[in-house]
């Protein structure tokens, strides 16, 4: 992927360990607060990670993983907690897309825009079918985000016969809440992606590790809105 810029913000692929210690700094920040232990996993070796910066400080940062072959998906990060069998069957490239997140001091809708600019030319380069990942709460704390998993449940869950199956130790059968009446805040990965046309799983899952309560969440890219992927497109090849 060649770089993309858009204003002051520049995105591109992390090249070398200077990058890979940057966007390890900012993933601390967003999803280790308070714990003093590296972010750095073992499926950040098999990924690509893309770097958003301006004036050479990273202000956002993501990692994608190809897989090729729907029988592959045991080797995700997903999952770990989600049962992704049920996935198998779907004979095209699916492209998984985690650590998504922005550094909290920097507040511009352009670094967003840039971030899915840039995802979406590593969509299209990969020929990518479905776009999937967790989309996360802060806090591994069922009560408070009941609103926004009953919302889930009765307005995006996904097709039945392709929706992941239980796997993880602690979770939340959505189906089981209620819906609120009206539309909670959400997170903003999670607003993006519903926007699109996204779906998520018939549950949550509580991840004691990163203190987060998160819904498989999955895009397919053939239903993304006409309009839409017109204007990602155009940013993603204007930029």
């Amino acid at each position: 992927m060649q770089p993309l810029t858009r204003g002051i913000y520049t995105a591109r692929l992390a090249d070398g360990s200077p990058d890979m210690d940057a966007s390890l700094t900012l993933r601390q920040i967003c999803f280790r607060p308070g714990q003093g232990r590296s972010d750095h996993d073992r499926f950040d070796a098999a990924c690509r990670h893309v770097l958003v910066t301006a004036n050479a400080a990273v202000v956002a940062c993501f990692r994608v993983q190809l897989f090729a072959r729907p029988q592959s998906l045991s080797d995700s990060y997903a999952a770990q907690f989600y049962d992704l069998a049920p996935m198998n069957p779907q004979a095209r490239p699916m492209l998984e897309l985690g650590r998504f997140c922005l550094n909290p001091a920097h507040a511009d809708p352009d670094i967003l825009r840039l971030a899915w600019a840039a995802l979406t030319r590593l969509v299209d380069d990969a020929q990518a079918g479905l776009l999937f990942g967790c989309s996360s709460f802060a806090g591994a704390d069922a009560a408070r985000h009941l609103p926004a998993l009953g919302y889930l449940a009765h307005h995006h869950l996904g097709p039945g016969p392709i929706r992941p199956r239980r796997r993880a130790p602690e979770s939340i059968d959505l189906r089981s809440l209620a819906d609120p009446g009206q539309t909670p805040a959400l997170p903003p990965l999670l607003k993006t992606y519903l926007s699109m046309g996204g779906w998520v799983s018939d549950h949550a899952v509580l991840d004691r590790d990163l203190n987060t309560t998160h819904v498989f969440t999955a895009l397919d890219i053939a239903a993304i809105p006409p309009a839409r992927a017109r204007a990602l497109r155009a940013l993603a090849q204007t930029s």
